[in-house]
């Protein structure tokens, strides 16, 4: 799968709050699109509205579905190495809140969990920074479903 998003860190502390120099804790808010994984199934709704408006009763009607889920997290992120190109980062916990589409077997599409993650970003230019990002997400399962997830990809970021 693949997944695209943004996400805005709000400085809470440049040295943790006078415990820890040159380290800063941020609070970060998140927004993510993820397209996990597509599978052909039967489409009982289209065989019964064929059905229902006089055609021929089809016993199967296959169609792609897309397995997609949005998540929306907030969580605290400490920075390292403050003033240096190159800052490593850990999330030591975060919550998500995902809405999966589509729904379980028991109609049900929406879930929160937690989040661990770790990474890095390096200056590159000015306020453009450049970076990678890992996070694993563990579910409540409230679908039914375990919809836990890891993932690693690149960011680009820009300080203001």
């Amino acid at each position: 799968g693949w997944y695209a998003g943004a996400g805005l860190d709000l400085m809470l502390s440049k040295d943790v709050w006078g415990a820890l120099e040159k380290t800063s804790v941020l609070g970060e808010i998140g927004l993510q699109f993820n397209r996990i994984n597509s599978h052909r199934v039967n489409n009982a709704a289209g065989s019964i509205a064929t059905c229902t408006l006089g055609g021929t009763c089809p016993t199967v009607d296959p169609q792609e579905v897309q397995l997609t889920m949005m998540t929306i997290n907030v969580a605290p992120k400490i920075k390292f190495m403050e003033g240096s190109m190159f800052r490593p980062w850990i999330i030591p916990i975060g919550l998500d809140f995902h809405v999966i589409s589509p729904p379980s077997n028991k109609t049900q599409y929406l879930d929160m969990g937690v989040q661990f993650g770790a990474g890095f970003e390096v200056q590159v230019w000015k306020a453009i920074k450049l970076g990678v990002d890992a996070r694993y997400h563990v579910t409540a399962r409230m679908t039914n479903t375990n919809n836990d997830y890891f993932q690693v990809g690149p960011y680009v970021g820009i300080s203001f």
